[in-house]
């Protein structure tokens, strides 16, 4: 489609914007070849909007069964969605779900009481080496959605809100933002997009979203005079006119936010909830490796081994 009109490039910039409210250095983590830089939840900020993690996954390019190998591991309160730019992802569930996370793809695990899921890349078909690259986000569930049934939604590339026009290229994956509403539901107010932008394109921050972060994937912006590269996250103030300016490089982001949420939440290993108890009980559940008659079971398929409960 054409570039939305309510995504006006001429919003107030320099010493007409208030200094970014935070700014995050992701925190990076050598897997053996596998870098993943996390930027949420950071010391300064657990959340941006209902965001409570963030991690870029890669670049990295994985020689055939040499790749991701992640076992089968639980969730619950919160939503996930692994967003790939290069290579693919063999996800398998609890609820029965056997799929390929593919590049521009919106595959949305919603946990709620409780779920089972393991990624890999174990494709039989790979024959040389696969590049991969892509993002990693868990969205925190409201309260009276935290306990509600586990539920999967895929939806293609082709299906998700294109704006382009320009020298800007943005896909909306989860929510609304500038006219636009994503097709995946979602328990509350978000925006998630992929934007793309040649060097000295301008893209604005939506303006009906509480809190606003933006993650700098590739190249550089700038933002308020102040010019910011790969691998940091900046939030912004509630309210603020913000416009975004590529590099001369140009440049990828990740936009984010929405509605915060009702209070802070806690993180134990994959659990978020908004009491210790949930996580409490959630831990004693999966410690009980009970698959046939308690709270988590196992993917089908992919049931020979798990991930047990770490001792910390």
């Amino acid at each position: 489609m054409s570039w939305n009109p309510a995504l006006d490039p001429h919003c107030p910039t320099g010493d007409e914007v208030d200094a970014i409210d935070t700014l995050i250095v992701p925190r990076a983590r050598d897997l053996g070849g596998f870098e993943v830089r996390r930027a949420l939840p950071a010391p300064k900020r657990q959340m941006v909007g209902p965001f409570i993690f963030f991690d870029q996954m890669g670049p990295a390019e994985f020689l055939p069964t040499k790749g991701l190998d992640v076992r089968p591991h639980p969730h619950i309160g919160l939503a996930t969605i692994s967003y790939l730019y290069r290579g693919r992802m063999h996800h398998r569930d609890s609820l029965g779900t056997d799929a390929w996370i593919e590049p521009g793809a919106v595959n949305w695990m919603v946990a709620g009481h409780g779920i089972t899921h393991s990624e890999r890349t174990d494709d039989a078909t790979q024959e040389g080496p696969m590049p991969f690259f892509g993002i990693q986000t868990w969205v925190a569930l409201p309260r009276d959605h935290e306990d509600r049934a586990p539920e999967f939604q895929h939806a293609p590339a082709g299906d998700l809100p294109l704006l382009e026009g320009e020298g800007k290229s943005v896909r909306l994956i989860l929510g609304n933002a500038w006219g636009e509403r994503a097709p995946v539901k979602t328990a509350s107010e978000m925006f998630y997009a992929d934007a793309v932008l040649r060097p000295g394109a301008k893209i604005p921050l939506p303006d009906d979203h509480e809190d606003r972060g933006v993650y700098v994937v590739e190249g550089r912006v700038e933002v308020a005079g102040e010019s910011y590269e790969a691998g940091r996250m900046m939030v912004f103030r509630p309210g603020d006119q913000v416009s975004l300016t590529a590099g001369p490089e140009g440049a990828r982001l990740m936009l984010l936010g929405g509605a915060t949420l009702e209070g802070p939440r806690y993180i134990w290993w994959n659990f978020v909830a908004s009491s210790k108890e949930r996580i409490e009980e959630a831990k004693e559940a999966w410690r009980r490796e009970d698959w046939a008659h308690g709270r988590f079971s196992l993917p089908p398929g992919d049931a020979s081994e798990f991930i047990p409960l770490p001792a910390r």
